[in-house]
């Protein structure tokens, strides 16, 4: 890794920053509109895959992707953790005019998360076999995961790379150069899909051949950020004060949580499947995984940009202008929220046609069942992870973390096995919408009892 250093008169001449000053609504679609571009060209790569798979592969190719699903998320949540969290600690930095510090934090962070993936894939890959296991697989669906984690999983490093890059160029004020990387790499992905699965037919070799080149692609373009010359962060290799990184690391402890709780809850969720309905259950909620997923993303990019915009003008001490964005966020959730239940109710056949082919029939029942149930997410969903950003961004990283076990880890474990061991004539499923609902209670009193100016004086200048 090469040691780029920024020249020394630029913490000394920063540029305007439009963060600071300019229109919030400017600012909220300046943020946001990169920012889902990015996201749903990063989430494409499974969504993309899944419809290739389901349509020329079969269902029990779904449920074999499905079922490494929680695996893979559990690694990503590290870089999530360690790439919000840093990234928040360095948009203060940017915000207070301290460039360098933010080049520090930037820097240690990225040299932890490639050390981290690289243990992790030599690991994985030698265990392989007892990881099949461990996530619930029969012996009719081991070679179909095997299949594809062994090409897929080694393009962690890659992917890894990509989300600590994705979210310190987007601090950095380059929010359309990481929007635009990952859309180039979500376009590859599509190419390459039709090429490898639809084409030469080579099944769930070829989609785990089209994620990972797609990745390497990404890798490519976000190396050229470094020859921007406007830009405010640098590698140093040779670093000093690595505790930084852990305190950084416990500001993205709800993004750690977000990761590792979906990664738990689908572990039980395809367990129970698996035991009450068979293969067909676990790529039926697949598919509803993936169409929840648009969503999700939506919903993601508004709380991104809330982060961006908040963490910033909280360093710069700007008060008023958090509470002003704040409101806009509440706005974009709410239209978010009414638009995505309409197209879930109202074009349920439609989007489960797309993931799978005329013989695939009782998932395809299945998938409409589950629609049914689920929906309701939606309802609060959004207004639930802006405020987790929001407080994350403000450095409460206690109350974020808190909305984040009881909406991911607590209350659907919590519901799901009471569901499913006490109450069984009521869908286990229904645990999901009513922690949904129960978190967004929690959420909106920590928001109330939180404002800005709360943690101004917690915050030390170093």
């Amino acid at each position: 890794m090469c040691a780029t250093i920024v020249p020394n008169n630029l913490a000394s001449q920063p540029q305007e920053n439009r963060i600071l000053s300019g229109s919030i609504s400017s600012n909220f679609f300046a943020l946001f509109i990169p920012s889902i571009i990015g996201l749903l060209a990063f989430s494409s790569a499974s969504l993309i895959d899944g419809i290739f798979v389901g349509n020329f592969v079969g269902a029990q190719a779904l449920a074999a992707i499905n079922l490494l699903i929680p695996f893979i998320n559990l690694l990503f949540g590290i870089g999530y953790m360690l790439s919000v969290g840093g990234s928040v600690r360095g948009g203060k930095y940017i915000g207070e005019g301290r460039f360098d510090l933010a080049s520090g934090v930037f820097s240690k962070i990225l040299i932890l998360c490639m050390s981290f993936s690289i243990m992790v894939v030599i690991v994985g890959l030698y265990f392989e076999d007892h990881l099949y296991r461990a996530l619930g697989a029969n012996d009719e669906l081991i070679p179909l995961m095997s299949e594809y984690f062994r090409i897929r999983f080694p393009f962690m490093i890659a992917e890894m790379f990509i989300i600590v890059m994705y979210y310190f160029v987007r601090i950095d004020g380059f929010a359309n150069f990481s929007a635009v990387g990952i859309l180039v790499a979500s376009v590859i992905n599509v190419i390459l899909d039709y090429v490898f699965v639809a084409e030469f037919q080579w099944g769930l070799a070829g989609a785990a051949w089209a994620t990972g080149l797609a990745q390497a692609c990404a890798v490519l373009y976000f190396l050229s950020y470094f020859i921007l010359k406007k830009r405010k962060l640098s590698i140093r290799v040779k670093q000093q004060h690595w505790l930084e990184v852990f305190q950084a690391s416990f500001n993205g402890m709800s993004e750690f949580i977000n990761e590792v709780s979906a990664s738990l809850i689908a572990f039980i969720l395809n367990w129970l499947l698996i035991i009450s309905v068979g293969t067909n259950g676990v790529a039926a909620i697949t598919i509803i995984n993936y169409l929840l997923l648009v969503g999700i993303m939506v919903v993601y990019s508004i709380s991104e940009a809330c982060q961006v915009f908040i963490s910033q003008n909280f360093g710069a001490g700007n008060i008023q202008r958090i509470k002003q964005y704040a409101l806009v966020t509440a706005m974009a959730c709410a239209v978010t929220s009414g638009v995505f239940i309409f197209l879930l109710l109202g074009f349920t056949d439609e989007m489960i046609a797309m993931f799978l082919n005329d013989t695939s029939e009782a998932a395809a029942q299945l998938a409409h069942e589950y629609v049914a149930i689920l929906w309701p997410i939606f309802l609060v969903n959004g207004f639930t992870i802006s405020i987790s950003a929001y407080l994350t961004a403000l450095h409460a990283a206690k109350e974020s973390a808190a909305i984040a076990l009881s909406r991911g880890i607590i209350l659907p474990v919590i519901f799901i096995m009471v569901l499913y061991y006490y109450v069984p004539s009521i869908p286990f499923l229904w645990a999901l919408p009513i922690a949904e609902g129960l978190t967004f209670v929690l959420a909106v009193m920590l928001f109330l009892r939180n404002p800005p100016h709360k943690h101004m004086p917690a915050i030390k200048h170093d």
